[in-house]
């Protein structure tokens, strides 16, 4: 489980959040209380593209083919004002 970091937290104990990251932990880092970045160990970066890409694969199998007829680049583009 990530822990929750503030922005102004994580600037002032960087080193310290470095440290934990190298003894496996990670951390989501947070503005305003909002999520803004996720610092993990190195190696688990590649863990998470492939987990989000199968999660897209797998929404995208189940979502209904929408027929929406042929358009044009021009109407594609087209400004609704």
């Amino acid at each position: 489980m990530d822990e929750a970091v503030s922005a102004a937290d994580a600037n002032r104990t960087f080193s310290l959040i470095l440290r934990g990251v190298r003894e496996g932990h990670s951390y989501v880092v947070t503005s305003h209380g909002r999520p803004v970045a996720r610092i993990v160990p190195a190696g688990e970066h590649v863990n998470v593209a492939s987990g989000t890409r199968a999660a897209l694969l797998a929404r995208l199998e189940t979502q209904a083919v929408v027929n929406v007829g042929r358009w044009t680049r021009d109407e594609l583009y087209e400004d609704e004002r």
